[in-house]
C-alpha cells in the first residue's frame, strides 16, 4: 500500500477504514472511486485546478484510440531496460491514467511492481481510479508532492511541469526518471496554420538538478486523422483549440488532419 505524508504538517499518514490521518489529526477521506485528495483547499490556485473537463474527455478519447501508443510503448521499453527491478513507481501528471496503466502492465509482467499516479485534476482521477484499480491515485501538486523522501525507484513525467528539487527529494538514489516532451517538429503543420513565422520547439537536452542524463532520443512519426470526431478530440485536448479559428477547425474536420509527431524522450538517473 502506498504511504503518504500529510500535505499540511509533513508527518506520515495512516489509513483507517477509508480515511488517511496524521498524528495532528489532519484527515483526508478516500473518494468512492478510490483516490485520495491530498490537495488542501488553502493550496489550490483555483476552485477546480487542472485541465477542464472538455480537455480531459478529449484526451481520454484520443489516447484510448491508440494514436500515441508508440510513445507509451517506447517509454515502457526504456523503463524495462533502465529500471528493471524497480518496485515503486510514480507517474507525475498522470491524468486519466493512459500511460500509467500501460506502464504498470508492462512492469508487472516482469517484477513485483506498484505504481502511484499523481495529478492536480480531481476529474481526471475519478476516471483513472474507477478504471485502473491496481494503481493508487492521489490529487496533489507536482510542486509539493505528498510522499516521503526517497520513495520511488522509477518515475515517469509526460508533458507535466514539476520542480527539480521535488523530483530529487522523492527519488531514491540511482532511481530512474523518464520524461517526454515536445521534440523540434512536434505538430509543426498545425503551428504553420496559427503563426506567420512558426518556430520549432527547443531541441537541447534537458537538465534536471540532482539527475544525470543517461539517454536521449527523438521518436518521430506522422499523425493522420480522417474521422471528424477524432480530429475534434485531438484539437480539444491541446491549446490549438484556442488558437485556431472556427473556420480553420471546420476545414480540418472536413478535409482531414496530418501533422508531425516528434517526442523528445529522456532517461535520467538520480545522483
Amino acid at each position: 500500500m502506498m504511504k503518504y505524508r500529510c500535505p499540511l504538517c509533513k508527518q506520515a499518514l495512516l489509513l483507517k477504514e477509508r480515511t488517511w490521518y496524521c498524528p495532528d489529526n489532519h484527515r483526508f477521506d478516500c473518494a468512492k472511486e478510490g483516490y485520495v485528495n491530498l490537495l488542501p483547499v488553502q493550496k489550490k490556485r483555483s476552485k477546480d485546478p487542472g485541465d477542464n473537463k472538455e480537455m480531459m474527455f478529449a484526451r481520454r478519447e484520443f489516447l484510448n484510440k491508440g494514436h500515441y501508443q508508440l510513445l507509451s510503448d517506447r517509454v515502457n521499453e526504456l523503463a524495462l531496460q533502465h529500471a528493471h527491478g524497480a518496485k515503486a513507481g510514480l507517474d507525475i501528471g498522470c491524468g486519466e491514467g493512459y500511460y500509467s496503466h500501460r506502464l504498470y502492465d508492462a512492469m508487472s509482467e516482469e517484477m513485483n511492481f506498484s505504481l502511484q499516479g499523481l495529478d492536480i485534476s480531481k476529474s481526471a482521477l475519478k476516471y483513472a481510479s474507477k478504471r485502473y484499480s491496481d494503481i493508487s491515485f492521489c490529487v496533489a501538486s507536482a510542486f509539493e508532492m505528498p510522499f516521503a523522501d526517497e520513495s520511488f525507484d522509477l518515475m515517469l513525467r509526460i508533458y507535466a511541469p514539476s520542480l527539480d528539487e521535488e523530483l530529487r527529494r522523492v527519488a531514491k538514489k540511482e532511481s530512474i526518471l523518464i520524461t517526454a516532451s515536445a521534440g523540434k517538429n512536434h505538430h509543426f503543420a498545425l503551428k504553420e496554420l496559427i503563426y506567420e513565422k512558426p518556430t520549432p520547439h527547443i531541441t537541447e537536452s534537458s537538465k534536471i538538478a540532482g539527475f544525470e542524463l543517461l539517454h536521449r532520443e527523438n521518436l518521430e512519426s506522422t499523425l493522420v486523422l480522417s474521422e471528424g470526431i477524432e480530429i475534434t478530440h485531438f484539437l480539444n485536448m491541446t491549446p490549438y483549440s484556442w488558437k485556431l479559428t472556427d473556420e480553420q477547425k471546420a476545414k480540418l474536420v472536413k478535409n482531414g488532419l496530418k501533422c508531425e509527431l516528434d517526442f523528445k524522450i529522456e532517461v535520467f538517473k538520480a545522483i
